[in-house]
């Protein structure tokens, strides 16, 4: 701040408020049709886009490499590695969204071939999406797309120089994007990757990960045992950021492992896991778990009844009855499901509540992570 003097300093509000009134009255009256600011902001974050399958790749036995390009051509150069994207088919009467760890790198997304990757392992019949994108889509197939969203990337005003990344099943994925975007020059900081698995048959993207030939990425496969404090100690620096990404079973050993070696809250990353499982080992009432309850949504002037499950969320009954409703990390953390419950008992999920204190006093809930217990009247936004 640079000081002026006393009377000067004191009149500044004045004399700028003269400027401004000054630069009104000598203005065009036309209006102004380009916004350069609105324009910037747009090409960073654009909102959902229209995406075409480009190639399906082989990342494993079980899982599956999809790429995306943009259908209008633009680039898709706004994301950082380790975030995701969300994807959204329209399947029979219903749009259903899933969010996915982007496994390309940003470095790809900026060239003039621009396009983005996913990494999906396929769930045997148990997963609609999954299994959809690993035995039914085709390259030419398009979708809607939202690119670049979570919090799960490193960041060095924050994070330590080295990572020690904590990964199983197909959370590999975020760990691959950093990997690429560090051998491509963008990134500066040492990773090891431990990564869990019962067999080496069925890592995704290993020979693509074992081909880099930066010497700041380490791959450590930990095949048939878990990993423990003692392995993770092993390839720790004194000082490390932990990032850990995962199957859900896995969170709550790795914590407990971190724990052990006394690693602070502020040196762990951990990626959200998506819906809980089974919500009856966080406390949903296991009698009410298959019981049905009546759901009433009310948007604008409209309200339809719909049959929702009680161990199901409340998206997932909004999705199985076709009613259209955002959602992005599936995790109670992001907010895009933000409904209000206008009457009826709910649970929330205590693993998933990302609610701001606020929507909590005025029962505002994430839909991705609340529960019915009995019949209950919701109101969701008007899109």
């Amino acid at each position: 701040m640079k000081v002026k003097g006393f009377l000067k300093d004191v009149t500044g509000a004045s004399r700028v408020t003269k400027a401004r009134l000054a630069a009104f009255e000598n203005a065009s009256p036309l209006p102004v049709k380009v916004d350069p600011i609105a324009e910037v902001a747009k090409a960073w974050h654009p909102g959902k886009l229209e995406l075409e399958v480009v190639s399906i790749t082989d990342a494993s036995p079980t899982s599956k490499t999809v790429r995306f390009k943009r259908t209008d051509g633009e680039k898709i150069n706004f994301f950082q590695a380790g975030q995701f994207m969300t994807v959204e088919f329209a399947l029979g009467e219903s749009y259903v969204t899933r969010p996915y760890s982007i496994s390309s790198c940003p470095q790809d997304a900026r060239g003039d071939d621009s396009f983005v990757e996913i990494t999906v392992k396929s769930a045997d019949g148990k997963g609609l999406i999954a299994d959809y994108i690993c035995d039914t889509l085709k390259v030419g197939d398009k979708c809607l797309g939202t690119v670049g969203c979570g919090e799960f990337y490193y960041e060095p005003l924050r994070d330590a120089k080295h990572v020690v990344a904590l990964a199983g099943g197909i959370g590999i994925t975020p760990f691959a994007s950093m990997a690429k975007e560090i051998e491509a020059g963008k990134m500066d900081f040492d990773l090891t990757v431990l990564y869990g698995a019962n067999t080496e048959d069925d890592i995704p993207m290993k020979a693509e990960l074992d081909a880099l030939k930066t010497d700041k990425v380490h791959m450590v496969y930990v095949i048939g045992e878990f990993i423990t404090a003692d392995i993770i100690k092993k390839y720790s620096a004194d000082d490390t950021t932990y990032m850990l990404c995962g199957p859900q079973a896995m969170y709550a050993p790795m914590h407990k492992a971190l724990d052990e070696l006394g690693v602070a809250d502020r040196r762990r990353r951990f990626e959200v896991f998506g819906q809980v499982k089974d919500i009856t080992k966080y406390g949903y009432p296991a009698d009410k778990a298959d019981k049905t309850f009546n759901l009433t949504v009310r948007r604008g002037i409209s309200e339809v009844t719909v049959p929702a499950i009680g161990g199901e969320s409340i998206v997932v009954a909004l999705e199985r009855a076709g009613i259209k409703i955002d959602t992005g990390c599936r995790s109670g953390e992001c907010g895009l499901c933000r409904t209000k419950v206008l009457s009826g008992e709910v649970f929330v999920s205590p693993v998933s509540d990302g609610r701001r204190a606020a929507d909590k006093d005025f029962s505002y809930y994430h839909a991705c992570a609340t529960y019915p217990l009995s019949d209950v009247t919701i109101k969701i936004p008007i899109e």
